[in-house]
């Protein structure tokens, strides 16, 4: 190489370097300062950590706005406001992006949203999930309507990528307005206890238009949405649990849709039996009992990684493995409201169900359900359209499906619960287990209105009623006749039962009939 052509090369490459510093440094090193002591990563730093030492590529590294008014030709960063790129989780690719609140808030523009339309792009390409690290103000007023569009090419990416890849969206510090719904489309949202919030308007605006006094905790803070509102499926009390969750969380689900998740080696032998679990359904049919015990019992390391933990606790949802297998897991919880069915529950489960049954993660049902919760505001706020999301759920899902009936089987819930009847696959019952129309307190009451009535001694001969009415039919062995239950078991080997049911179910093929999309009641 000439000395000439050596000057030169180094001149480029010195200019690449200083323009590379440049970008990493962000904001400036105050603001970066200024992240650190609100307790917050820096946008790279969070990728770091998230990823596999040393794994991630970024993408777009220089590129910058092209607003000229209100003078912010003169106010260009590279990468404006967000990092962009591709990386490994335990050795999977991922996609990923961070929005940099060191710059401009970590406001929305239209160069910012170009940027995370390519990687959703390749992501869709390549059949690989996107994560967003999320701390934006929401959208950069000076860009106007720029802003805006960008923000709605997001959105639809969001939504075409949606059963496709998992979408998963960490919220790290304050999103507002328009920052809020690329998060609310995707597949799981997890929120940093005391430093992050979601919320449309925030508590000023709030404050002018319907003068009510909130803080941002309580409008839009971790808690409020993970037990409240619904919005958050997961929480981490701090940023490094956070990725910790993140990496679990992806460890359960495919990479795409035309993937099986994946399977691990299990040392658990599948045939352990569960001594506990003999004694874990109360003889009293009205006593609770917490059904994550059973749970935590049957799969694999006694390790269950639940979804929406404070929201909705009469349903419990979440993942785990048996014999290797991922599986997703949908209980009643009889500790909370009994375990009946309500509005909240119901749109829980359908969720998780869908989401289940998108990615073609097998699903284990654990029902002891009494029916859905009555009540004037149940009725009016819609638990005849809510509960039949769930209804739909799992009705229209075509993976392996297996359901244990603990205990309580009533009514409708029966059918809703992933029954025979709506294609479920292999369903089993407890000894314990209850199926009927309703429980014998009320079927009682009902059936033999009269005799009670004409009875010399009323009670006496309502609890005689109430034992033929629990012995004849408020047990599996009516719906084993019927074959609506597949087997009766002894609590002990639930977890035997079920992985066989799941080598043996491997390879299910069932397909619903053509169409552009059903009708779920939204």
């Amino acid at each position: 190489m000439s000395d000439d052509n050596h000057r030169d090369h180094e001149k480029a490459r010195k200019r690449l370097t200083d323009l590379e510093k440049q970008a990493e440094l962000s904001g400036g090193q105050s603001r970066i300062d200024k992240q650190h002591q609100a307790g917050k990563y820096t946008a790279r730093e969070r990728i770091e950590m998230l990823l596999d030492p040393g794994s991630f590529v970024e993408l777009d590294k220089l590129k910058t706005h092209r607003c000229t008014d209100f003078n912010m030709e003169e106010k260009k960063i590279y990468g404006d406001g967000v990092v962009t790129g591709y990386g490994r989780i335990e050795d999977r690719l991922v996609y990923v992006f961070a929005q940099d609140f060191t710059v401009f808030g970590g406001s929305l523009s239209g160069a910012f949203a170009e940027k995370v339309c390519k990687i959703m792009d390749l992501a869709m390409r390549s059949g690989v999930p996107v994560i967003g690290l999320n701390d934006s103000g929401g959208a950069r007023i000076q860009e106007g309507v720029v802003s805006l569009a960008g923000y709605a090419d997001i959105f639809l990416r969001n939504t075409l990528a949606s059963g496709v890849i998992p979408q998963i969206s960490a919220i790290m510090g304050p999103c507002a307005g328009g920052a809020v719904y690329s998060p609310a489309i995707t597949d799981f949202i997890l929120m940093i206890e005391n430093t992050s919030y979601l919320f449309i308007t925030g508590p000023d605006v709030i404050r002018t238009v319907t003068h009510e006094e909130v803080s941002k905790e309580e409008l839009g803070g971790a808690m409020s949405h993970a037990s409240k509102s619904g919005v958050a499926h997961l929480t981490a009390g701090n940023e490094d649990q956070g990725f910790l969750i993140i990496r679990e969380l992806l460890s359960y689900l495919p990479s795409n849709n035309m993937e099986e998740p994946p399977r691990i080696n299990c040392e658990d032998p599948v045939d352990r039996k569960e001594e506990k679990l003999k004694t874990i359904i109360p003889s009293n049919p009205n006593k609770p009992y917490d059904i994550k015990d059973v749970i935590r019992l049957v799969v694999d390391d006694y390790h269950f990684f639940e979804i929406h933990e404070h929201y909705a606790q009469n349903i419990v949802v979440g993942f785990a493995r048996i014999n290797g297998f991922s599986v997703g897991v949908v209980a009643n919880q009889p500790a909370h409201l009994a375990g009946c069915l309500d509005i909240h529950s119901s749109i829980k489960g359908a969720r998780f169900v869908r989401f289940c049954d998108a990615f073609n993660i097998p699903l284990i049902t654990f029902e002891d359900v009494p029916g859905f919760l009555p009540g004037v505001d149940q009725e009016h706020g819609g638990i005849i359209k809510h509960g039949a999301k769930l209804l739909y759920a799992f009705a229209e899902s075509t993976v392996p499906k297996v359901t244990i009936i603990t205990r309580k089987a009533y009514g409708g819930a029966f059918d809703v619960m992933a029954s025979k009847h709506i294609r479920g696959d292999i369903n089993l019952a407890y000894p314990t287990a209850e199926i009927a129309v309703m429980g014998p307190d009320g079927a009682v009451n009902i059936i033999f209105r009269n005799e009670i009535a004409e009875a010399k001694d009323p009670e006496k001969k309502r609890k005689e009623l109430i034992k033929y009415y629990r012995d004849t039919f408020a047990n599996p062995y009516k719906a084993a006749e019927l074959g609506y239950v597949d087997a009766v078991i002894f609590p002990e080997d639930t977890r035997r039962h079920i992985a066989d049911s799941l080598e043996m179910l491997k390879n299910k093929r069932q397909n619903n009939p053509p169409k552009k999309h059903g009708n779920i009641p939204l």
